[in-house]
């Protein structure tokens, strides 16, 4: 494994900032102390700051000092927290209660800013580096908050590099998709409008529960029957209300939930079948069907090229054995999707082993694995060597 002594010099205070931004957990768009903690760390290291992309974003600029190169590529870090309630006993142990950093975004923001470091003292590089800290990626869809702010405008890049912590697999590990690598997300709502009655004669109204059911029940054609099965697709239902009374045939039936996929393409088909089934069979009970489809995230789709870069740089880094490309997508949704949407680039993903203590990324007892901050600083200083190289005269 490749950790130089500059990393290992630092990696003390590092680890210390990681459980400082643990101690101070805060949800999206609400990342004051964090944006501060951030901005203060990178005047320290006589960078560059912008702040206010997608509200509490913060943006380092870092030139480096080897041929003064117009290239340049952005490293991102989420740094938002979760509304979970930490049940960890740790000294570092969040402050707020019902907030945590149970993903490992304080994780991604250290490492960040201690490749930021490194990178500083040494620029060994020939053009610039943005490093973009990212707010509300739980769900707030804070890349592209910061891209509608002018990211991408104000700081011409010609890529984009996105890492994140992955319980699962082993320390030292690394996983690189050559195309999709997270799953879209969207939302539905379903409103099965009926005609309620007395639950005693039944056959004077349009049963919106019945109704309700069998809508559920044929949604799952979709993913048994109208799909390809090697194309990753969930439907799932996760909430249903309805009703008053046990005598009251209830005039409407609601239901929520996801629909996911890792292919752009097949989103749209899903999106198109999801409606066509429940205005039919809505339709077959006598009841009208309201539907809403709320995008979500879309497919996190890395680029070939910079996949096959990113490759390169983490076999640099841990060895050519330790470094996966033929892992499945997650159906879990990343909102750095937005951000290959607009650009180049690659979201790879680092092993942090089983969790410590055995749990898992959104629990309640995850912790981010410190072993694995010299690895994540290391991939981001190999990477900027890379795609920044110095020009030698021959």
């Amino acid at each position: 494994m490749k950790i130089s002594s500059n990393i290992k010099n630092i990696l003390s205070n590092v680890t210390d900032w990681r459980h400082q931004l643990h101690n101070n957990p805060e949800l999206g768009y609400e990342e004051a102390w964090t944006s501060d903690f951030i901005s203060q760390k990178l005047k320290s290291f006589g960078i560059e700051v912008h702040r206010g992309f997608g509200g509490t974003g913060v943006v380092g600029v870092l030139k480096g000092d080897q041929g003064g190169g117009n290239r340049a590529i952005g490293l991102r870090a989420d740094m938002d927290a979760l509304p979970i309630q930490e049940e960890n006993e740790i000294t570092y142990k969040s402050k707020y209660d019902g907030k945590m950093h149970a993903c490992g975004h304080d994780g991604h923001v250290a490492m960040l800013l201690g490749a930021a470091r490194i990178l500083s003292e040494h620029k060994k590089f020939n053009g610039t580096v943005y490093f973009i800290f990212q707010p509300a990626e739980e769900g707030g869809a804070g890349g592209l908050s910061m891209i509608k702010d002018g990211l991408f405008d104000k700081f011409s890049m010609e890529s984009v590099w996105g890492l994140h912590n992955w319980p699962g697999l082993e320390v030292g590990e690394f996983a690189i998709h050559k195309g999709s690598v997270m799953a879209s997300f969207d939302k539905f709502n379903v409103i099965i409008k009926g005609k309620g009655g007395h639950a005693a004669i039944p056959q004077s109204s349009s049963d919106s529960i019945l109704a309700t059911s069998a809508t559920i029940q044929s949604l799952q054609q979709i993913v048994s029957r109208k799909q390809n099965p090697l194309d990753s697709v969930v439907v799932s239902v996760t909430q249903i209300n309805s009703g008053t009374g046990f005598n009251i045939i209830p005039e409407k039936s609601e239901f929520i939930g996801t629909i996911r996929t890792i292919n752009p393409n097949v989103r749209k088909s899903v999106h198109k079948q999801f409606l066509e089934i429940c205005k039919m069979t809505a339709a077959a009970y006598g009841c009208h069907a309201e539907i809403e489809i709320i995008h979500g995230y879309p497919v996190t789709v890395n680029h070939l090229n910079e996949s096959e870069k990113a490759v390169i740089v983490a076999q640099n880094v841990v060895g050519k054995k330790f470094v996966k490309t033929n892992l499945a997508p997650s159906m879990g949704a990343e909102d750095f999707a937005y951000m290959l949407e607009k650009k180049s680039g690659c979201y790879a993903w680092l092993g942090a082993g089983k969790g410590k203590r055995g749990y898992m990324l959104h629990n309640s007892k995850y912790d981010f694995n410190d072993d694995i901050i010299p690895i994540g600083i290391a991939y981001w200083e190999e990477l900027v060597k890379q795609e920044l190289p110095i020009h030698t005269s021959l």
